[in-house]
């Protein structure tokens, strides 16, 4: 029982931590990049309206929110649970994936966009995280015997 209840905080403490650092990101994005003259990022419907504005370089922030908050999240996933690490490090790249699939069905953006963010910015940054923890992270480490 208590295996299931270790894997189950992982996984939702993979999807607070990551959710957290890709909102972090994207409240910050408009301090780092600004929004172009006469957009309206502070609703939807003013994202949708304005969308036509935006440069490539205002999509280099939200690109980095997505693929740092999946890494993040299947990160602290991987490093929690003691076993089957790279398989609970994809299941957040998949949660975060199934996010950004809403993402673009919701908010129209240009298809460059919406197809380097789908395919590169989920799956493959989660499975780096599993790799990285697999690769350094040893049971003798946290004291836990697998």
């Amino acid at each position: 029982m208590k295996k299931i209840i270790r894997k189950i905080l992982a996984v939702l403490t993979g999807i607070v931590i990551g959710g957290t650092v890709n909102m972090s990101i994207i409240m910050i994005s408009g301090s780092v990049i600004p929004p172009p003259a006469g957009a309206d990022v502070t609703t939807m419907e003013g994202l949708q309206e304005s969308m036509h504005l935006f440069q490539p370089k205002h999509f280099l922030m939200p690109f980095l929110a997505h693929a740092l908050g999946t890494f993040v999240g299947a990160l602290f996933t991987a490093f929690i649970v003691t076993s089957h690490k790279m398989e609970y490090a994809l299941s957040i790249g998949v949660f975060f994936l199934l996010g950004g699939i809403a993402n673009v069905v919701m908010l129209p953006s240009p298809t460059w966009f919406a197809i380097a963010d789908v395919v590169l910015a989920y799956i493959p940054v989660a499975y780096s995280a599993g790799w990285l923890i697999q690769k350094y992270q040893t049971p003798k480490r946290i004291g836990v015997e697998e």
